[in-house]
């Protein structure tokens, strides 16, 4: 019997095993999770028993192609900036599709199958979705192509209707790095004002993607202080464990401010969408949220 050992995810295992086992391997699967269910974890253990003789079994030269990053029938695609700006918006581009149709048309080079992974498939151009549609309708033969999403409704029902659907839950985990970094900053403007932060931003240089995971931190944050606000229990709240101190900190705030303040996050974040400076979004985002200023 096949074993997909997907930690903290036993369903997923148990689905992707069953399909294996009878040999029921679908073309196209949609991974929708959060970001942290092991999404990418499962693709790449997927690959491996497709690509690996014993279904995966970790040890063989095939397995540890996979696992490097290195079969050459195992394919990932990922977002990156535009040639013509490499610090611009990361995004799934239409070459990048138009090179997966070409890969999917050869055949294999070891294996008998191809796997072809898009992590973060979230993040298409407008036009690449359209062009990946016609492979997903004329699928060529011995491919399977995971798309990683942490939203179903990011993709067009036209694609999602053609892949099969595979749920990751959330885990409870700890804060991701990017939130931490985030609150310690506002922390450190109160503190020591904001002259040491734009001197840690000279250290730092944060770059689009950077600046994005941050804006989405503090967006996070202002919608707890809206919780907060409203009184809203602990386990409503991001961070449950800092309950006390959301209390605190929208305690200081109006519920007006609160609300000018998300979308200040929200314009933040449309302006990085546009090639808006990552380090001047930055620093005057911070000065308002510090600052309590909206």
């Amino acid at each position: 019997m096949t074993v997909i050992d997907v930690p903290t995810q036993p369903r997923v295992s148990a689905q992707l095993s069953r399909a294996l086992d009878a040999d029921r391997i679908g073309h196209a699967y949609a991974f929708v999770g959060p970001k942290g269910s092991g999404r990418l974890d499962a693709a790449m253990r997927f690959a491996a028993a497709l690509l690996c003789d014993r279904r995966g079994c970790g040890s063989c030269r095939p397995c540890r192609q996979v696992e490097a990053r290195q079969h050459p029938d195992l394919h990932l695609i990922v977002p990156t900036p535009p040639d013509s700006n490499p610090r611009g918006t990361k995004l799934i581009r239409i070459k990048s599709i138009r090179e997966l149709e070409r890969q999917a048309s050869l055949k294999p080079v070891m294996a008998s199958w191809k796997v072809f992974v898009l992590v973060d498939a979230d993040f298409m151009t407008e036009d690449a979705p359209q062009a990946f549609l016609k492979t997903l309708e004329e699928p060529p033969d011995r491919t399977v192509i995971v798309l990683l999403l942490e939203r179903a409704r990011s993709m067009p029902p036209t694609i999602l209707s053609r892949c099969q659907l595979v749920r990751f839950a959330p885990q409870p985990t700890e804060a991701p790095a990017e939130r931490t970094t985030a609150l310690a900053l506002i922390g450190e403007a109160r503190e020591n004002g904001m002259p040491a932060v734009f001197a840690r931003f000279d250290r730092s240089r944060p770059d689009r993607a950077e600046a994005e995971a941050v804006v989405d931190a503090w967006w996070l944050w202002c919608r707890d202080l809206m919780l907060a606000k409203a009184g809203a229990p602990a386990d409503a709240l991001t961070m449950p464990d800092r309950a006390a101190d959301f209390a605190a900190e929208a305690a200081l705030w109006s519920l007006r401010d609160i609300e000018r303040a998300i979308a200040m996050c929200r314009e933040a974040r449309e302006g990085l969408a546009v090639n808006v400076a990552p380090r001047l979004t930055l620093e005057m985002l911070l000065t308002r949220l510090a600052l309590r200023v909206a």
